[in-house]
This record gives C-alpha cells, structure tokens and sequence, in this order.
C-alpha cells in the first residue's frame, strides 16, 4: 500500500524525528571522518520491510563517510543543513507543488520570487534584474556562459577569460556550450592581472577571435582570495564583454559590512553564481544565478510545445522553465525563504561576521606556529604549509587520522599546501581553537 493511513504516517513520523535528533544530538561528538565498506545493498524485495531496520541501514551507510553536517569538517565548502531548512524541504516535499511555471502556483513562486528580488537588492542589481535558484553554482555558470553566447552571438570563435584559480565548472560550462579548450584563455596572477587581460583581449581581435567574457572570481576555492572585480567590470565595460562573477563560495559574504567591501564591484556584473548552500548554510542542491537583465536570461532559455498550451504565461511572475534549462523542478524557495524569515537576516550576518573572524584567529595562530608558513588568503580560507611538501602531506595525514578534524589540500606555485575553510554556522571558537592546539602538537612531534 502506498498511501499509509494516518496511524502509520504518525508512527513513520515518530521513528524519522527520533532518527534526526540524535543525528543532530550527536554531532558534537562525532568523528570528522569514518572509514566505509561501499558494500552494495540486497535489490528491494516483493514485500514491505520494516522501517526500523531500513533506518538503521541508512544510518550505518550515512556514518560511514565524511561527516559534512559537524563543526570539524573544515575540507572544501561544508553545508551545514540548518535544521530550518530540513523542515522546509518537507513541508515542500509534501505539498509537491509544481513551480517550473508560474500559473500552476502562483503564490508559491512569489514567495520564490521575493527572495530572488532581495538577493538582487542585496548584490546592488538594477531593476530589471532576476534569477533562478539552481541545484548548484556548476548549472548557474552553464547558464550565464550560454546567456552570453547567445546574447553575444558568438560561434566557436569565442573566447573566455579566467584565471588558474577559476572554479574549473567554468571550464566545463565552456566545452558543454561548444567551445573548445583553447578558447579558454587563463589570464595570469593570484588575483587577475587585469592589464595583460586588456593585453591578450587585444591579440585575440587581432587573430580574428571574439572575445565575448571574462570571469571574476569571488572568492577562489583554493584560497578564497577576490578578484579586482570592480575592475573587471571597468575592462568588461570598455571590450564590450560579458562580465560573469563566480561567487559560488563567497557570494554571502556580501550580507556583511567586511565582505561588502572585499566584494566590491559585484555589483556591475551581468551575472552572478552563488551557493547559498556553501556561504548561507542550506542543504547540498541550493545554488542560485542572478543576472543584471533578466530578459537577456530568459531569452536564451525560453522554449515552448504544444502540450503546454492550457497553460498562462501571462501571471506577472517569472516561469522559472524559461530562465534555466529544467522544465521540471522541485519547489527550491522554500529551504531559502523560510530560514531568513524565521531566523531573521541579522542572524545570518552575524554567523558570516563570526566566520571571518575565525579565519582570522586561525590565521594569526598557525602564523606563530614554527616550521608553518601561513599563505596568503581571504574570507574565511586558510592556506599554510610546512617546509617541504613531503612534511605538508604528513601534517595534512596526520591531522585527518586524527578523526577529530578535516581538512583538505592545494597547491599554490606549484607547491603543496594544506587548506581549511571555516564556514560551518556550527563551528565556533572551540573548535577552530582544539584545531590549532592539534597543529601545534603534530607539527612538534618528530617525524617518523
């Protein structure tokens, strides 16, 4: 029976709550990494199983992992899952209304539609401007890339500009739109030199390419570090460019009055990648393209077929089928509309304020750690390496080992380095501290 009565929902509901409280209960204590078995499970059987014993299942596969939901995970970008937000998926799940188009639930994709408009506000968009919550930053770029082929009219002889620290879904966006890998050109510098940008631009018209975009990085994954976006946005401006940000990681960061700063120029992007489920603490699968002009947008995306006819295109609100490539897509606002009205905006600003001075602590300790180099890094990334790559890799070993915290690794010029980011809104001054207390002690002890 697929429809359970009510007893039985009650009864499922009970044993699913007492599940996710002690998850969360739990994650204090948890190890920061557990090692797997990856053993495939028995197909489904004819008859029903119990759900007891499937919890348990899950639960065993779920501890063996990489604990992404504790305040030790300190590798790549973690999503935290604000509980908030775990309600609201249900409450979506449930209700699983279809908001691909506007008219099939109105309300529903007002209220979408509202916390597109207030990110718009936030980023310093005009009117006229709009978006469309992804699954992730990946689809975004692939979006705002084709909306500027398209808006640009460019074939094959298009050329994009990024740098070596751009998140490599650009890449990829590229080579999906039908552009070939030299027409990728990576424009040198930590952060991007924007006079040799003007430069290669130059020979590029020369040798008969089209340049059509340039990519500005707001907040490099390796090392959080920003690019000169505003001025960018002057050279996007002058070569008649698209000027896209990656701000996939640190695109929060502008809810505060720091990362506003280092953010500066953002706001004259055409569009924009962001992961609210990185930098605003929402669950895998909730990323967001904003674009100066959404008509631009939704004329690059916009198709139609005969079996849509019975439906309204005239609501005033936008048919989110026309802004991306998913006709068919879950109700996405509703993990993002309700944590910023129930928690209030205020609550998130701090947490990110509380991040960054993290970093800084962070930075700051492992700086007079001896044998440590700290490098440079911004917004809530940490970079620092011992003195040799052989002596990085048993730190960074040695540190995950400990199954307390973990980290990950990069390599800047060439060279091996450890990286941490500081963005879980449950990690907090303890931790970061019982992490540089663990440095401290692995980096003394003689190597073996």
């Amino acid at each position: 029976m697929l429809q359970p009565d009510r007893e039985t929902r009650a009864e499922w509901t009970k044993a699913v709550t007492a599940f996710v409280e002690e998850f969360v209960e739990g994650l204090e204590a948890a190890p920061a990494s557990a090692p797997g078995t990856a053993l495939l499970p028995p197909p489904p059987a004819e008859t029903p199983g119990e759900l007891a014993d499937l919890l348990a299942q899950f639960g065993q596969a779920a501890h063996e992992a990489v604990e992404t939901a504790g305040p030790r995970y300190l590798a790549y970008f973690p999503a935290g899952g604000l509980y908030s937000s775990v309600l609201a998926e249900l409450l979506a799940q449930v209700t699983n209304r279809y908001t691909g188009v506007a008219s099939t639930a109105p309300s529903l994709v007002a209220l979408e539609h509202s916390v597109i408009r207030w990110f718009c506000t936030e980023f310093g968009l005009p009117e006229g401007s709009g978006g469309v919550f992804t699954t992730g930053a990946s689809l975004a770029t692939l979006s705002a890339v084709h909306t500027a082929r398209e808006h640009h009219d460019v074939g094959r002889e298009g050329v994009i500009y990024v740098t070596a620290h751009t998140h490599h879904c650009v890449a990829k966006a590229a080579r999906i739109t039908g552009f070939p890998a030299e027409r990728v050109r990576v424009v040198p510098g930590l952060r991007m030199d924007v006079a040799t940008g003007r430069s290669m631009i130059a020979e590029d018209r020369a040798a008969g390419l089209k340049p059509f975009l340039v990519v500005g990085t707001a907040g490099a994954t390796s090392t959080g570090i920003v690019d000169p976006l505003d001025d960018i946005a002057a050279l996007a401006a002058a070569e008649g460019l698209w000027f896209h940000v990656d701000a996939a990681y640190g695109g929060a960061f502008q809810l505060t009055t720091r990362g506003r700063a280092v953010l500066h120029g953002i706001s004259r992007a055409d569009s924009i990648a962001w992961d609210p489920h990185k930098s605003l603490f929402l669950p895998y699968g909730t990323g967001v393209l904003l674009v100066r002009d959404e008509a631009r947008l939704r004329a690059a995306h916009v198709a139609d077929g005969d079996y849509l006819q019975d439906l309204d295109h005239g609501t005033g609100l936008p048919d989110y089928s026309d802004l991306g490539p998913e006709l068919t897509r879950e109700f996405r606002g509703l993990r993002v509309w309700l944590p910023l009205h129930l928690h209030g905006v205020a609550a998130f600003r701090e947490a990110l304020d509380e991040k960054l001075d993290l970093a800084r602590y962070v930075r700051d300790a492992l700086a007079d750690v001896d044998g440590l180099e700290v490098l440079p890094s911004e917004l809530s990334v940490v970079v620092f390496r011992a003195a040799d790559d052989e002596m990085s890799e048993r730190l960074l070993t040695a540190i995950n080992d400990s199954r307390r915290f973990f980290l990950s690794s990069t390599r800047l010029d060439g060279r091996y380095a450890l990286r941490l980011c500081v963005l879980s809104h449950r990690t907090h001054r303890e931790h970061v501290e019982e992490l540089v207390d663990l440095v401290r002690r692995l980096s003394a002890a003689p190597a073996r």
